[in-house]
C-alpha cells in the first residue's frame, strides 16, 4: 500500500498509523478512535495501511463511505496494491452482487467498500476484523452499530471526519473514543486550486 501511494507518510500520517496498529494489536482491547483532520490532510492514506494490515493478518475490513463516487475511490486505491477487494452500492447489479457476497462469506474477499449497501442483512462476513466509516456524521448511530454486529466479537472500530459532530468529540474528551488527529497535509500534495468558470448556453 505505502509502495503504491504517490507520495511518502507525513510525520503526523505516520504517528496515526503506529497508533491505530497498536491498538489493533492489542488483545485485551477493542480500537474505537476517532480520526480527525481537514480535507486533503490524508486520512484516506490511514485509513488504507490499517485496511492492508487486515488483509495480511487473513481477516476482513469493511470501509462505508456516504457517497458510491467516494467508495470507488478507496476501491481503485485498494485494487492498485494489490488487496483482494469488492465495492458494493445500490446500484451493484444483483448477479454481480451474489458473486460478491458468496465471496465475502467464503473469506475470498479483504476488503469490502461501500455504501449504505453494505448494511444488508445478507452481507456476511467470514471474519471482520476492521470496521472504517468515513465522514461518519452522515451516517446514524444505528446504523453504524449494525456494523459492528456483523461479526461474533465486535470488530476494531475507526471513524473519519474534517467536520465532528459535538457527540463525536465529547466522546474522545471524555475518554470513550480515542483521537488521532492531522493538521497538516502531505508535503508533496499539489496546492488546490480554485477556478471561477463562465457558462455559456
Amino acid at each position: 500500500v505505502l509502495k503504491s501511494l504517490p507520495f511518502a507518510l507525513s510525520d503526523e500520517q505516520q504517528a496515526a498509523v503506529d497508533e491505530i496498529l497498536t491498538d489493533m494489536q492489542s488483545s485485551d482491547r477493542i480500537m474505537n478512535r476517532l480520526l480527525l483532520g481537514d480535507v486533503g490532510t490524508g486520512k484516506t492514506a490511514v485509513a488504507m495501511v490499517a485496511l492492508a494490515s487486515c488483509a495480511d493478518t487473513g481477516t476482513q475490513a469493511c470501509v462505508m463511505a456516504p457517497t458510491s463516487v467516494l467508495a470507488r475511490q478507496y476501491a481503485s486505491s485498494c485494487e492498485q496494491a494489490g488487496v483482494r477487494c469488492a465495492l458494493l452500492t445500490g446500484s451493484t447489479p444483483a448477479a454481480e452482487r451474489d458473486r460478491m457476497l458468496f465471496a465475502l462469506g467464503c473469506g475470498e474477499l479483504d476488503i469490502l467498500f461501500g455504501t449504505h449497501a453494505v448494511l444488508g442483512d445478507d452481507v456476511v462476513f467470514s471474519h471482520l476484523s476492521l470496521v472504517v466509516i468515513d465522514e461518519q456524521h452522515r451516517f446514524g448511530v444505528e446504523q453504524r452499530a449494525k456494523l459492528w454486529l456483523k461479526n461474533v466479537s465486535p470488530p476494531h472500530v475507526l471513524v473519519m471526519t474534517a467536520t465532528p459532530i459535538p457527540r463525536t468529540l465529547h466522546m474522545s474528551l471524555i475518554g470513550i473514543r480515542d483521537m488521532s488527529v492531522l493538521e497538516e497535509p502531505p508535503m508533496d500534495r499539489m496546492p488546490i486550486q480554485t477556478y471561477v468558470m463562465e457558462y455559456d448556453e
